[in-house]
């Protein structure tokens, strides 16, 4: 199966470095990976249509209709799509059927970097012997869509510029169907610090082949 992985736009977060640490993960389960810098990879109707996973780590600025269109409308196909944190969350505010599509848009991020518990909610192959654990990076506070498969939240505690997200409980990892095809995002992975917590990253990996495996 060919994965592809659209990685670029804001460089804080680092998207080749992060991007790099699943290519052995990914190689090592048989996918063959294509990698792309430019969105415009979304408009090449043969590159789409041969993609069976589609890993975007992207973050800021937003799709022209024709790529939002591929992007899609392939997903809706069959395709898995995965990603985590503002290469998924914070790319496309104008493109509504993107957002549609991975269920959840970025806010802010109370406090900056603050220390914080990440809960695993249910039962579920992606999470399966995980429990909670404490990471140190942004807390992303969302705007979500209420049918999501939620398979980890976190709970807000205040801040100083923003205390009325105190009690706030919020998704932080979530898989959906969508249409034909699979979408799995998580919120941790600002850097790869993040991705190499070993239940972020189990988790990833995890998510990665559950999205690919509707294909």
């Amino acid at each position: 199966m060919k994965a592809l992985i659209v990685r670029g736009g804001w460089e804080g977060h680092q998207p080749v470095a992060c991007t790099e640490l699943f290519r052995r993960f990914l190689e090592g389960h048989g996918f063959e990976l294509r990698v792309a810098d430019t969105l415009d990879v979304y408009a090449d109707r043969a590159e789409m249509d041969s993609a069976g996973l589609i890993v975007q780590c992207w973050t800021r600025g937003g799709f022209t209709d024709e790529q939002e269109a591929g992007l899609v409308e392939r997903v809706a196909a069959g395709a898995g799509f995965a990603g985590w944190h503002g290469g998924v969350l914070a790319v496309g505010y104008e493109n509504a059927r993107y957002q549609h599509m991975v269920g959840g848009r970025f806010l802010f991020h109370p406090g900056g970097f603050v220390d914080h518990s990440v809960d695993i909610t249910g039962t579920d192959p992606i999470t399966e012997g995980l429990g909670g654990f404490d990471v140190h990076t942004e807390q992303y506070y969302l705007h979500v869509d209420p049918t999501l498969d939620v398979l980890a939240t976190t709970r807000f505690h205040g801040t100083d510029d923003a205390p009325e997200t105190a009690g706030a409980v919020m998704p932080v990892t979530w898989k959906r169907s969508f249409q034909a095809g699979r979408v799995f995002v998580t919120t941790l992975g600002h850097g790869p610090s993040d991705l190499t917590v070993p239940a972020t990253r189990t988790m990833i990996e995890r998510g990665l082949l559950w999205a690919a495996a509707g294909v």
